[in-house]
């Protein structure tokens, strides 16, 4: 029987290691596939579709928000961004968790069409190490740090609406306590139905006198 994969969608503030944390885990346990998005931009230098994104126009993207195709959109900068249902609903059935590395609000539109998706929140061990971490990357200026961390503020409102929170201290401990709550999410009942069924009806099938 092949398992059918669960979605796990993973949202942080900038600079708190989730990317990276999804990357290591993506490394160090097969079972894991990173949505693709679409989006209505240009390609940048080096980028690939069906890769990077899902490069496609702004009608095609119309459509498929009209049509249900999309699992959550936002609009950033005059381009749109959104989760493709078939893509990953194909990986589901393939036996993949599949990994919706999104903002909080995209986040929130999953939790509300999908019930059964799997929030977590990497955060940082205090607002201060945030803060440093932003700083010490070199690659913006004070102002744009600011803006961030002013965004990080409009962010923490929403962090008590997911399941879990993950502190991103140690690389490999979070990643590590991420796959082992992906494993303790395969054995709740609600995912494990079909296996109890079988189990049921073949205990009666013994007791009733049947090989």
């Amino acid at each position: 029987m092949n398992k059918r994969g669960l979605i796990l969608v993973i949202s942080g503030f900038s600079g708190v290691g989730k990317g990276t944390v999804v990357r290591r885990l993506m490394e160090a346990h097969e079972n894991y596939a990173l949505s693709v998005s679409v989006t209505t931009r240009p390609p940048r230098e080096g980028e690939v579709h069906g890769k990077d994104y899902f490069f496609i126009s702004e009608e095609e993207f119309s459509s498929m928000e009209a049509e249900g195709r999309l699992m959550e959109w936002a609009g950033y900068v005059g381009r749109h961004y959104g989760t493709p249902r078939d893509y990953v609903f194909k990986k589901l059935e393939e036996g993949k968790d599949m990994i919706l590395e999104i903002e909080v609000q995209g986040a929130l539109q999953i939790k509300e069409k999908y019930p059964e998706a799997i929030l977590v929140f990497v955060a940082p061990p205090s607002a201060a190490t945030l803060k440093e971490r932003l700083l010490k990357r070199g690659t913006e200026s004070a102002e744009q740090v600011e803006k961030r961390l002013f965004r990080a503020v409009e962010e923490s409102e929403a962090m008590e609406s997911y399941d879990y929170l993950l502190v991103n201290d140690d690389l490999e401990t979070c990643m590590e306590e991420l796959h082992r709550l992906m494993q303790c999410e395969h054995r709740k009942m609600r995912v494990s139905r079909e296996l109890i069924r079988e189990i049921k009806t073949d205990l009666k099938r013994f007791v009733e006198g049947e090989s």
